[in-house]
């Protein structure tokens, strides 16, 4: 009996709501000896997350407190080993400190900044290799002329200035992205900063080559040789995916800046049936997310 293949959704959902556009968790960890960091600048679209590694609960408190959203009373005590999350939605200087210690490691400032985009948006949020997502918005000022730096830092890699664009009527403006693997994007404009991140799925193909044979090739900017794999065929009784059988990748050519990946394999899977290749979570991140290939007849 063939065993149902459970699609991670949950995973890859996980994946692309840590994505959303606009969206930046910074993480303040507290140890016995104080706060690392000490300084922290966001803008009102972010979080700042307060992460007790110590074995001891400790307090947070403000100064001033009001714009601040920390899902309860402020002070906040934190118990070991548990975080809190704080959003900040008025712009200025908050002053954060534990009341219990005068060290001066156990003080910090978070500087929040205006957004400097006031609805940006990636459409789409998770592309296949080789293709393109369009990041646009409109700068909070509303100002045409501005121009807007962009940098992209792929997984992985260092950040690089990919361009600058220039704003239209009402601020608005607009850039086409071809992430090679998950990428975020800040956009700087007169010393105010906005991200964005574009995940990307390897573009997988499944072709029939012969009675029972088929071929499976996998297109990113890197390889995938020892990549698992799943080859799978519809079962429409269940209405879902189900396992045919397990391989692994095995042949790569290189032709920059794409890698592609391949196997060939054998399945009595009968004739007719609509088949498809899945690449799971586990085998291609942190740098990419799960993917599927085309779905053709066995």
């Amino acid at each position: 009996m063939r065993k149902l293949l459970v699609f991670p959704i949950a995973v890859l959902a996980l994946v692309l709501a840590g994505s959303a556009a606009g969206k930046v968790t910074e993480t303040v960890t507290i140890t016995h000896t104080g706060y690392t960091p000490t300084a922290v600048t966001i803008t009102t679209e972010d979080a700042v997350v307060f992460k007790n590694t110590d074995t001891v609960a400790h307090t947070v408190a403000f100064n001033p407190t009001t714009g601040i959203s920390c899902g309860g009373t402020i002070p906040v005590v934190i118990p070991a080993g548990q975080g809190v999350s704080c959003n900040f939605t008025t712009a200025g200087k908050f002053r954060f400190s534990d009341p219990a210690s005068n060290k001066k490691a156990f003080k910090g400032t978070i500087t929040v900044t205006p957004p400097l985009v006031s609805n940006l948006t990636v459409t789409p949020k998770a592309v296949t290799y080789g293709r393109k997502a369009t990041i646009a918005g409109k700068l909070a000022g509303g100002q045409a002329g501005d121009p807007v730096q962009i940098r992209a830092e792929p997984c992985h890699s260092t950040p690089t200035v990919v361009a600058t664009v220039t704003t239209t009527a009402g601020g608005a403006f607009s850039y086409q992205a071809q992430p090679s693997n998950n990428t975020t994007y800040t956009l700087s404009s007169k010393g105010l900063t906005s991200s964005a991140t574009i995940d990307v799925k390897p573009r997988v193909h499944l072709a029939k080559i012969g009675a029972h044979r088929f071929q499976v090739k996998i297109y990113a900017a890197h390889n995938f040789l020892g990549a698992r794999v799943t080859f799978q065929r519809y079962r429409s009784s269940l209405k879902r995916w189900v396992l045919v059988k397990r391989l692994k990748m095995h042949t790569t050519v290189t032709k920059s800046p794409t890698v592609m990946t391949s196997a060939k394999f054998r399945s009595g899977i009968k004739a007719h049936q609509r088949v498809r290749i899945s690449l799971g979570p586990k085998q291609v991140l942190p740098c990419y997310v799960a993917s599927h290939s085309n779905t053709i007849r066995s």
